[in-house]
């Protein structure tokens, strides 16, 4: 009696352990992915949320797309890239509403933090780049075009309330300047771009250093799932500039 008691003590006692090492296990493992989901959210992708329409038709209300962070920092921003990017200053409103605070806001912002829900977080607009530094770009020609250094691009990602429209509603020239980009909406006549902004502090221009990167793949909804394209033939023929170097005030000598 006493040997069979032990023996199903010491079988209890190693069933203990056995669970005791699985849940360990369990939480190393998961330990792991979240690191590792970490580590890919802040150095290789990240997902953000599209919350209006001055992408329609590539983009559209409720997207969930993912943004490569290798642009600008090792692959640099192109002609027809989608961008997202911090808010230069004054571009967006003030949020209209308090962000989710107790348990749920926790669990949100943890999951952001993670890299496992999208950045849905007031701060960030998406736009494609038409302009690089020392590009020349204005509107429009004859036929409704943008023209580029002085050639004319066809933009068949355009978004426009009635056929045969020019590329943009407000005429405009500018030349972009040295560490700077020229961006504008799919959606042209409803999006808050760089024309929208060249009275501002900035002129409209985004500094490249705003740009947390390169929109790639639209994730969800899952009919939607496709790689965005950067449109490159449409860029075929505009030769890249040299941008003017900023110009360098004196500094003031504190007393």
């Amino acid at each position: 009696m006493t040997e069979t008691a032990g023996a199903a003590g010491a079988a209890r006692a190693r069933g203990a352990k056995s669970a005791l090492l699985f849940l360990r296990d369990i939480v190393v493992i998961f330990l792991i992915a979240l690191l590792i989901s970490f580590l890919v959210k802040t150095f290789l992708i990240r997902p953000f949320w599209i919350p209006s329409e001055s992408m329609n038709d590539t983009l559209q209300v409720d997207d969930r797309i993912i943004v490569s962070l290798l642009t600008p920092a090792l692959i640099p921003v192109g002609h027809g890239d989608v961008v997202v990017f911090e808010d230069p200053g004054g571009w967006l409103p003030e949020p209209e509403q308090e962000p989710e605070t107790g348990l749920a806001g926790a669990v949100d912002w943890f999951l952001t933090f993670v890299g496992l829900a999208p950045e849905d977080d007031h701060g960030y607009l998406i736009k494609r780049v038409i302009g690089l530094p020392g590009d020349t770009v204005e509107c429009c020609n004859d036929f409704g075009q943008l023209l580029i250094n002085g050639v004319p691009i066809d933009e068949p990602y355009l978004h426009l309330d009635q056929p045969g429209q020019p590329a943009s509603s407000i005429p405009f020239e500018v030349t972009v300047p040295e560490g700077q980009l020229w961006v504008m909406g799919d959606n042209r006549n409803h999006s808050g771009d760089s024309r929208a902004h060249m009275d501002g502090p900035g002129d409209g221009f985004v500094p490249m250093e705003s740009v947390v990167g390169r929109a790639i793949l639209i994730s969800w909804p899952m009919e939607r799932w496709t790689w965005l394209d950067s449109h490159d033939q449409s860029f075929v023929g505009v030769e890249p500039q040299a941008a003017e170097p900023e110009a360098v005030l004196p500094q003031a000598v504190a007393h």
